[in-house]
């Protein structure tokens, strides 16, 4: 059997060379499913989770179809939900469009509004944005979308679910009815089939049956702290781990807990939406080269973030309920690979985290300890049987 390829697939010489320079020689199953129906200009619906590929399954036709743009008028657009989406698309297709001879910039809020007018009244092919920003762009009347041949909608189902689609529907109203759509969304619930309903041609519907992370892909542990402790604990945590991704709920409780684990010596950076954009990008790009060892974010603000090699994930805040633990804990168990989900547990939160193990499954014991315990340098000891525990932790607490 022939193995597909990124070429067989009608991707460009150019493009697929500059695909081998980066390593990347094979393509995703949602690459290899809606880039030919995409390169033959139909309109295609992919459903398809966060880190399946999407960015090169609608990035590599649209490097390959959008043409030259004119000052303030785009070509091409992709809409996403977040500004920290919009970074990482906008890091995947800039230098690939450089090869084939395609510009291609990021708009979000939080940065500087004039900058980016000067830089699309220039003319840029290709504008990677999120819904309220491109509408200031075009309020202003320094953005057009009159030229618009090419679009992208990524995450559609976030954008519903954080209010946008209304923003959507009217940047979509200011484009012409005879262009190229892409669309991409883990869900296809009632609010983005109208979507797609109204403002697709004739799509060609893919769906990517999505790997779901299993409970039994990771290890589970599950700690009772004492308050005054706790923030030890998890810097105890923290010292034995590679990249430990820690989630809060609370903004003001992810400044407190960077602040109390640099206090411990933890390189610690926190990612909320009170932060300056230029903070947060720099958060991002200093854990994913392994200058911070842990990044503590809110629930809100890892959305959209797809993150390799977290090998323990801290629910310090427990979730809010079984899918919101299983949604965090899966960022440990990425591309395959195992990790550790661990959770803190104050004495007035566990009779609320037996419930949510039931939920799903589970029936692993709540081990008290204090952060001077060795075992917090290895957390699979936890789950030892009990006399290889008692043993493993003869030496901690």
């Amino acid at each position: 059997m022939n193995q597909t390829t990124f070429a067989s697939l009608g991707v460009s010489e150019s493009l697929t060379e500059a695909l081998s320079e980066r390593s990347i020689v094979s393509p995703f199953p949602v690459q290899a499913l809606t880039i030919p129906d995409a390169l033959a200009g139909r309109d295609v619906c992919g459903k398809a989770k966060t880190g399946s590929g999407k960015t090169l399954a609608f990035g590599l036709p649209l490097l390959m179809r959008s043409k030259a743009a004119a000052p303030r008028r785009p070509a091409a657009l992709v809409l996403v939900p977040t500004r920290e989406l919009a970074v990482q698309v906008g890091e995947v297709l800039e230098p690939l469009a450089a090869s084939v001879g395609r510009t291609l910039t990021t708009v979000y809020g939080g940065t500087d509004l004039d900058r980016q007018a000067r830089r699309i009244a220039k003319g840029v092919d290709i504008v990677v944005a999120t819904p309220g920003r491109l509408i200031d762009l075009v309020d202003r009347k320094v953005v057009g979308l009159g030229s618009v041949t090419m679009l992208v909608v990524d995450e559609a189902d976030r954008m519903a679910d954080m209010g946008f689609l209304p923003q959507v529907e009217w940047l979509l109203r200011h484009m012409p009815r005879e262009r190229q759509t892409l669309l991409f969304s883990a869900t296809l619930d009632s609010a983005v089939d109208q979507v797609v309903r109204r403002h697709l041609r004739d799509p060609v519907m893919h769906e990517v049956q999505a790997r779901q992370v299993t409970v039994e892909e990771m290890e589970h542990v599950f700690l009772k702290v004492h308050q005054l402790d706790k923030a030890k604990v998890c810097a105890a945590i923290v010292r034995g781990s590679q990249k430990t991704l820690c989630f809060v709920r609370t903004k003001r409780g992810a400044d407190r807990l960077v602040e109390d684990l640099r206090g411990e010596g933890v390189r610690a950076a926190a990612i909320h939406g009170d932060l300056r954009q230029q903070m947060r990008e720099r958060s991002l790009e200093q854990f994913t080269g392994g200058k911070l060892q842990v990044l503590v974010a809110t629930d809100v603000a890892a959305r959209g973030l797809d993150i390799e090699g977290v090998d323990v994930v801290i629910h310090y805040d427990p979730a809010e309920d079984h899918k919101a633990y299983l949604h965090r804990s899966g960022r440990t168990a990425r591309a395959g690979e195992g990790g550790v989900a661990v959770t803190l547990v104050l004495w007035d939160q566990e009779l609320a985290i037996e419930r949510m193990q039931k939920r799903i499954g589970l029936r692993l014991p709540l081990v008290e300890v204090f952060s001077n315990d060795k075992r917090l340098a290895d957390l699979a000891v936890f789950n030892l049987p009990a006399g290889e525990v008692a043993s493993a932790g003869a030496s901690g607490a």
